[in-house]
């Protein structure tokens, strides 16, 4: 007989084959010859204990099988021959392993079940089948919640529901935050990806970046802030594997530099949007090599880089497909790269354009973009402290298609200047913006005005001190067809400078706000809604401290298209809200009543009424209004969104 042999006191050897019946315990053993096995018993004590029952010679212990202990290569098998999403989602509920090996499984290994005849199914393993999806589901995982469990999760849930599309990653957890294994799930479950943001993680590398690249070959949008372990390795393996990429951001990414912009450029024609910010590795070479490589490069925003007139030359000399253009805080530009990019004559399709904190803007180099970018309809110029009237005149002449002019801190540019660019730039110029230009003080002219420039349609006159009553009058009788009015901030202004430019208009107000006029009165109002009430939409009186129930009368009497209404801070109450509630020709969607301490809880039944039409209703910081009085309104107004 064969000798019978102790192991550890617990196993023992056995001759011939197994005493387990069960094939899922065959796994357990090891054959080591011809006539004799070795069992080996699972590391971890069974959960389940059964009695032995003494049958023969042998002991057989009673319990039931489990799958969990296949090893993953078995698993893996299982997994990738179920024909369902869901019955994969099902399983990547019963444990974490079960959940990451799922992740791993790439669309490509799932098996596919092909009828071949009526009684008969094929299993066919197709590299090229299509993974029950078309990318149209948006996720977006935002910190404690952005763990690499919960993103293997989502990857395998929305295989099978419509394929993710769009994957946001805003910040990370501190303890488990995402990882390569993460993304790699992504990759692996998600082909249908099209566009994948990750903002402010500094636990993705390299290696998660070039999973994605592996993995979504569809990838289209990609937006990169503040990932500092990510360097020009990742971002290039994205360039050789996303060929449809259209849209690149990169935001204060310290390691990417002028060799993953070189891939970009040569292995992304589709590239359509850049947008580089805050990288100090991007120079000249980067930057010119993308943009001479990129063929149908339509939009481009250069932020806080270390680039200088090199870069801006190569911009007016290949630029031709370019419509908008965004040059930020370039210190290292100047006067002679805005000249050069000007008369290259490069830029003929521009059509948008925005410079922000550049002191290479001048009034020479203003001009040569006027003349040199011929389509040109809109213009930005923020915090251009050398940009004086002579440039602005110079550039209105110019630029013959402009439509939208807008100046912030521009603090050269005087009255002189705003009247000079209103009467050079011709026909076409729609809407005008000034912001806080302090340079724009009230004077008396010497000389007579020019003819009236009969296009412009939008006049935003925000925070601009010194614009007071001579200058709105100059612009009522420059402007005679304002439609949109806005006069935020300019708290010295009165009704003396208002009420000329509210007669010169002719083609009827339709949106007006005076936020912030603190000495704006019930007068203005009488005459706005008795010359405009006809066409009046939009009203927003916030913070106008003298306008009482006087003018929300005027208003009820005389507005017969408002759906807007912002009384915000004024001094309304509650017999002004009862007056106005019995308004029958309103249709008034929003009201907003925020900081109106004299509007209480009589109030109610008024709001009630007015609640019919409303979609929107504000009642922050009533202070007279009760908590009670509000739920109750809430409960009564299903259909309004009321902020209290």
């Amino acid at each position: 007989m064969p000798t019978l042999l102790n192991y550890r006191g617990d196993d023992e050897l056995y001759p011939g084959g197994s005493f387990y019946s069960n094939p899922v315990d065959l796994g357990r053993l090891f054959s080591i010859g011809s006539q004799v096995d070795v069992y080996r018993p699972p590391c971890k004590r069974a959960r389940i204990s059964a009695p032995f029952v003494l049958g023969g010679n042998e002991f057989e212990q009673d319990k039931k099988p489990s799958i969990d202990v296949l090893p993953e290569e078995c698993l893996f098998e299982i997994f990738r021959r179920l024909p369902e999403s869901k019955e994969r989602s099902s399983c990547a509920c019963v444990s974490k392993r079960w959940l990451m090996l799922l992740s791993s499984i790439r669309a490509a290994e799932i098996h596919k079940q092909v009828p071949v005849s009526d009684n008969v199914d094929m299993v066919t393993d197709n590299e090229d089948q299509d993974f029950e999806s078309d990318g149209y589901l948006t996720r977006c995982l935002e910190g404690k919640k952005a763990t690499d469990t919960r993103l293997a999760a989502l990857a395998v849930g929305t295989s099978g529901r419509g394929g993710l599309g769009k994957l946001s990653i805003r910040g990370s957890n501190s303890l488990h935050g995402v990882t390569t294994l993460g993304l790699s799930a992504v990759a692996n479950c998600c082909p249908s990806l099209k566009a994948l943001s990750l903002w402010n993680i500094s636990s993705v590398g390299d290696d998660g970046l070039s999973e994605i690249a592996k993995g979504c070959h569809l990838l289209e949008k990609l937006d990169l802030c503040e990932c500092p372990s990510i360097s020009n390795k990742g971002l290039s393996a994205i360039a050789k594997n996303c060929p449809n990429l259209i849209s690149l951001n990169i935001e204060s990414c310290s390691k990417i530099g002028n060799e993953a912009l070189q891939a970009i450029g040569r292995f992304c024609p589709k590239l359509q949007s850049i947008s580089l910010k805050d990288c100090p590795l991007v120079s000249d070479h980067g930057v010119s090599s993308l943009l001479s490589s990129a063929s149908v490069l339509s939009k481009v925003k250069l932020q806080a880089l270390n680039i200088t007139d090199f870069s801006l030359a190569v911009i007016g000399h290949y630029g031709k497909d370019i419509t908008n253009l965004v040059l930020s805080g370039l210190q290292n530009v100047s006067e002679k790269g805005f000249w050069v990019m000007g008369i290259a004559q490069g830029l003929q399709k521009l059509m948008s354009m925005i410079v922000t904190s550049c002191r290479g803007i001048t009034d020479a180099g203003l001009e040569a973009i006027g003349k040199g970018c011929i389509n040109l309809k809109q213009i930005c110029l923020r915090k251009c402290c050398f940009v004086s009237n002579d440039g602005l005149v110079a550039f209105a002449k110019a630029a013959g298609s402009l439509e939208s002019l807008q100046l912030e801190e521009c603090n050269r540019v005087t009255q002189l200047g705003i009247i000079g660019a209103i009467s050079n730039c011709g026909t076409k110029l729609k809407s005008l913006t000034l912001v806080k230009c302090m340079g724009i003080k009230d004077m008396a002219l010497g000389f007579p005005l020019p003819s009236p420039c009969t296009s412009l349609r939008s006049l935003s006159i925000r925070n601009c001190p010194g614009f007071g009553t001579a200058s709105l009058a100059m612009v009522g009788k420059l402007c005679p067809q304002i439609q949109h009015l806005d006069l935020t901030g300019l708290y010295g202004i009165t009704g003396a400078g208002l009420l000329p430019l509210l007669e010169s208009s002719e083609a009827g107000l339709v949106k007006v706000i005076f936020s912030g006029c603190l000495n704006l009165t019930d007068e203005v109002i009488l005459a706005l809604t008795r010359l405009h009430g006809g066409t009046l939409e939009l009203l927003n009186l916030e913070g106008c401290r003298k306008i009482t129930d006087a003018s929300l009368v005027a208003v009820a009497d005389n507005c017969l298209v408002l759906n807007d209404l912002d009384l915000s801070k004024c001094g309304i109450t509650d017999s002004g809200i009862k007056i106005f509630s019995r308004a029958e020709q309103l249709n008034l969607q929003v009201l907003s009543l925020s900081g109106c301490s004299e509007v209480s809880n009589k109030s109610f039944p008024y709001l009630e009424k007015l609640g019919k039409t409303l979609v929107g209703l504000n009642l922050q910081h009533c202070n007279s209004i009760s908590s009670s009085t509000v739920e109750l309104l809430v409960e009564s107004l299903w259909r309004c969104d009321i902020l209290s």
